[in-house]
C-alpha cells in the first residue's frame, strides 16, 4: 500500500531518525490533511486506536461500541521538525474542549487524543496541553478534554481511507478549530 501523495510504502518501518505520534482530532480524513504536507513529516496514515477490540473496521468503529478513536499516525524526521511544532498544528486544527465530538461528528471515535511513543513525548504533550488551556480559557473556552497517554496498539484503517481528501478533494471534513493560536515560547 502506497501513500497517495508521496508514493512511500505505508507499511514500511520508518523509525530510524524518525519518531511516531498518533493524533485524534475528529474525522481522521481532515486531520491527516493537516499533516501530510508539513516539511519533515515523512508518512501519515489513518487508523484506529485506544479501543477495546483488535483489528476493527470502519463500520465497527462507527456502529459498534469499540471505544476506538479515529487517529492519524504521523511519522516525522526529528532532525527536520519538532514534536512541539506538530503539537501546534494539532491543537489549532480542532476544538479540544468538545469531549466525544468535533462539530457535527459525534461519538467516541471523534474524541481528541494524543498517543505518544515515549515518556519524553508524553511529558512534552502534557505541558503543551497546560499551555494551550491557558490560551483557551483566556478566550472563553472550557477545559480541554484531550486524552494524552502512551500509545496503545494502532490499527491501520482500510486503504480507501488513506489520504482520502487528496483522492476526493470535495470530500466531507467537519474539522474546525477555535481560532486560538498555540502560544509561542
Amino acid at each position: 500500500m502506497k501513500h497517495y501523495i508521496n508514493g512511500l510504502n505505508l507499511l514500511e518501518d520508518y523509525i530510524q531518525d524518525n519518531n511516531k505520534i498518533l493524533f485524534g482530532a475528529g474525522c481522521f480524513w481532515g486531520v491527516e490533511r493537516k499533516f501530510w504536507d508539513i516539511p519533515g513529516v515523512n508518512i501519515t496514515t489513518v487508523g484506529y486506536a485506544g479501543g477495546d477490540t483488535d483489528n476493527p473496521t470502519y463500520e465497527d468503529v462507527c456502529y459498534k461500541n469499540t471505544n476506538h478513536a479515529e487517529v492519524v499516525e504521523v511519522v516525522y524526521d526529528v532532525n527536520k521538525i519538532s514534536l512541539k511544532e506538530l503539537l501546534k498544528v494539532f491543537w489549532e486544527c480542532h476544538d479540544p474542549t468538545q469531549g466525544m465530538r468535533q462539530g457535527n461528528d459525534k461519538g467516541t471515535q471523534y474524541r481528541s487524543v494524543i498517543y505518544c511513543s515515549s515518556n519524553e513525548d508524553l511529558e512534552i504533550s502534557l505541558k503543551s496541553k497546560i499551555q494551550y488551556q491557558e490560551t483557551l480559557q483566556a478566550n472563553g473556552y472550557g477545559d480541554i478534554t484531550t486524552e494524552i497517554v502512551l500509545s496503545p496498539k494502532y490499527f491501520l484503517a482500510e486503504e480507501y481511507h488513506q489520504q482520502y481528501l487528496a483522492k476526493n478533494p470535495n470530500g466531507y471534513c467537519g474539522l474546525g478549530g477555535t481560532n486560538c493560536s498555540f502560544p509561542n515560547d
